[in-house]
């Protein structure tokens, strides 16, 4: 196959474009930080907490709409060991949204946090703070290296380009775009890649329910026809793991600072609200073309293609399944803008993971821990140097291993086991502390481990109910232990809490062991000169809600 030359200058075009709208954006940041009062740190990170509402809806939904959710839907659909019933992602992000925006954007815009890790730092500090904020930053390394990966793969089978030069070229001008503005530049190109994403996947559609090598795949749904019925089923004694795989994606998703970053940038409580609202209608919608993608694929007789026999999937090239169906079953031209779609999907979500990490190490280690009296440029060049440090770190990742789904299964796996339960006692449980905390992130970690994962070749020490050897003959848990170790963590970080708590407030044990200073003080009350009580913790607490509110445009 020849280099395919105007489907590369339709991407060259397509990437001017976006490094354009960056560009502008920049500009627009740089004319919102002389509005402001606020620190420059927090114009580049979270808009000046006013960012508009549409523009807040399109750039939640492109983080969550990125390469992995394109593809990885058309694959599960495609793939006849699993069928659409396992192409999960749309339904949870819904779930994902709406626990988001009723539960979890309140405690946080409240108390206008910069980063989710700032309530850890702020009850627990700065050591156990910078222990929870490594495996975020490593999910945010992960997930630039996923969607590097699928995009690298689709260039590779659509327009011939290699796989080296399709990842170094997107990666770097991802990492241009998001240096430029911050997330002023990140949110108004994720406007111009979802418009890219919604009219490129729905135009292909059309021309791969008519193409003349597939058969109607309303009657291969349920019917074996070229392959197994693309609709696919849940065995009893797999409705463990689909359900962990359903939780995973729920709850996973809650504990990425990605996520918070959107919810934090919004002007009010109740604009965070609506933006998650309105993103889990617009993630169902975009997931419907990748849907329909497998269906097409798994209803096609290969053999009378140019691609041939075996089949994709026999070949084992069912995670490329997408562009192998846009390249064979639609015109040259159509595939182009099929290709247009994945790019799009790609920068949408890698961009966000730049500026999340960034957002992490800036905020939480270098400004609160390094130099607390770093000045708002010496700030910018960090921001800036944790992007670069970040995109390279994640494109190289991606020449170690080309599958999507290890890169997104240890991503997200680390966010919901370790994590998610972390995030829920800070933001929901008072008598969290950090005894409790540190207890729940190694129980969390070792369990992980020792549960272990095909997909690396970690065997399972420990078997959990169900554990059996999968069709590759891998052992395999069907159990959904994921949930159990999530549940098993939450539950540890209260449990050991209470436990503490008990013990140094009860004079078990000396002050002088006291390292995370939990036990009780007494409540100081002064009574001034008019006669009316003051307490002094309630006008600590004021103050230090005051001090976090530091930018007012």
């Amino acid at each position: 196959m020849a280099l395919n030359v105007p489907g590369l200058v339709v991407m060259a075009g397509f990437y001017l474009v976006i490094l354009g709208t960056g560009i502008w954006a920049s500009m627009r940041s740089k004319k919102e930080e002389k509005k402001c009062t606020g620190d420059g740190m927090e114009i580049t990170l979270l808009a000046g907490r006013n960012i508009n509402l549409l523009v807040g809806i399109f750039t939640l939904t492109a983080t969550w709409v990125g390469g992995g959710f394109i593809l990885g839907i058309a694959e599960a659909t495609y793939n006849p060991t699993l069928g659409a019933v396992w192409a999960l992602m749309p339904v949870p992000y819904v779930l994902t949204f709406f626990l988001g925006g009723f539960f979890f954007a309140k405690p946080m815009r409240e108390n206008k946090y910069v980063t989710m890790m700032d309530p850890f730092q702020k009850k627990y500090g700065n050591v156990l703070a910078t222990a929870l904020i490594f495996p975020a930053l490593v999910a945010d390394v992960l997930w630039v290296a996923r969607t590097l990966v699928s995009l690298g793969g689709t260039m590779r089978v659509i327009l011939d380009l290699p796989y080296v030069y399709s990842i170094i070229i997107s990666s770097v001008v991802a990492i241009i775009y998001t240096l430029l503005g911050g997330l002023y530049s990140v949110a108004y190109t994720d406007v111009i890649q979802l418009i890219l994403i919604f009219v490129s996947l729905w135009v292909c559609v059309p021309f791969l329910l008519t193409n003349p090598h597939s058969l109607d795949i309303s009657l291969t749904a349920y019917n074996q026809t070229f392959q197994a019925p693309w609709v696919g089923t849940v065995e009893l004694d797999e409705a463990g793991k689909w359900f962990d795989d359903f939780m995973l994606l729920a709850l996973g998703g809650l504990a990425y600072q990605a996520f918070y970053q959107r919810i934090l940038s919004a002007s009010s409580y109740t604009q965070a609200q609506v933006t998650c609202f309105a993103s889990s209608a617009f993630c169902l919608v975009l997931g419907i073309p990748s849907v329909l993608v497998g269906a097409v694929a798994a209803s096609t007789d290969w053999n009378t293609t140019d691609y041939g026999l075996p089949t994709p999937y026999e070949r084992g090239e069912s995670g490329s399944i997408l562009p192998i169906t846009l390249q064979f079953l639609t015109p040259a031209y159509v595939s182009i803008i099929g290709i247009g779609a994945v790019a799009a999907a790609v920068m949408s979500s890698m961009d966000s993971a730049l500026l999340s990490s960034a957002s992490l190490f800036s905020s939480n280690i270098y400004k609160n821990i390094i130099r607390k009296q770093a000045s708002d440029r010496e700030m910018q060049w960090v921001i800036r140097i944790s992007v670069v440090v970040v995109g390279i770190s994640g494109t190289a990742l991606t020449f170690l291993d080309n599958s999507v789904l290890v890169f997104w299964l240890v991503g997200v796996d680390m966010s919901y086991t370790i994590m998610f339960p972390q995030l829920v006692c800070i933001l929901f449980f008072k008598a969290s502390n950090g005894y409790g905390a540190t207890v729940g992130y190694i129980m969390g970690i070792v369990m992980r481990v020792l549960s272990g994962e095909p997909l690396i070749g970690l065997p399972p020490a420990i078997q959990f109910p169900g554990c059996r050897l999968d069709d590759e003959g891998k052992m395999t848990q069907y159990f959904p232990f994921r949930t159990a170790i999530m549940v098993i963590s939450l539950l540890s970080i209260l449990l050991f809490s209470w436990l503490t708590s008990i013990i140094f407030n009860k004079g078990l044990l000396s002050d002088r062991w006291d390292v995370f200073k939990i036990k009780c003080k007494p409540t100081a009350v002064i009574r001034p000169v008019d006669g009316k009580k003051t307490n002094l913790n309630n006008e600590e607490s004021v103050a230090s809600k005051q001090l976090l509110n530091t930018t007012s445009c």
